[in-house]
Order: C-alpha cells, then sequence, then structure tokens
C-alpha cells in the first residue's frame, strides 16, 4: 500500500493506544471486525469514507484529526519499531545495550555488503 495509507493506519493505532483501547474494544465501538482494525493499522487495507468514519467515532476524534499533519503529536512508529521497543521495555539497561551493539554492528555489516 502506499505511504500514506501507512501513515494513516499508525495514526490509528496512536489514537488507539492514547485511549488504552485494544484492537478489539476499537473494533467493538465501530461496528467493525478487528481483523480488519489489524490490517489497517498494518495499512495492508484502505478503507472507505464510512469505515474512518465509524473509527473516528469510536475514538472520539474528527476525521479531520486523523487526517491533519500535527507536528505537536508524539511520534509514531511503524509497526516494527513498537514490536522492538515492547520487546526491549522491561529489560535491563545492560540487556538494552547489547541489543543495542547488536543492531549496530548488524547494520553496520549491511551497509558494508
Amino acid at each position: 500500500m502506499t505511504d500514506l495509507v501507512t501513515v494513516i493506519g499508525e495514526r490509528i493505532r496512536n489514537f488507539r493506544k492514547e485511549r488504552g483501547l485494544s484492537q478489539e474494544e476499537l473494533a467493538f465501538r465501530a461496528s467493525l471486525h478487528s481483523t480488519y482494525i489489524g490490517q489497517l493499522e498494518r495499512g495492508e487495507k484502505n478503507a472507505t469514507i464510512e469505515s474512518f468514519v465509524k473509527i473516528c467515532t469510536a475514538l472520539d476524534i474528527s476525521l479531520a484529526e486523523l487526517f491533519e499533519d500535527n507536528p505537536d503529536r508524539p511520534k509514531v512508529f511503524s509497526f516494527e519499531l513498537e514490536k522492538i521497543i515492547s520487546l526491549l521495555e522491561d529489560r535491563s539497561k545492560k540487556d538494552q545495550c547489547a541489543v543495542l551493539d547488536i543492531i549496530e554492528s548488524l547494520l553496520a555489516w549491511k551497509d558494508n555488503e
């Protein structure tokens, strides 16, 4: 999908998490399937206006808020970065530094291929 679809999916995920909702809870409130919510958040599906309206109503935001480019909002990470963060956030500082060293080494190796 396009970058816009991915960005909007990440914004939906960010608003959902800000409100402490699971994908299932958001889907229930929006009268949509939780699988569909996940696909939207990952940028795998392109939503209809009707679906956006349902999601915005469930999140208590306007369509404008969903689509506006607001630099004051916290940075929204991709699904992959969020997964990495969630895997590391409960680890010790020592473990986090070790993983950072490994990642930096892998990237340096990849860049020199």
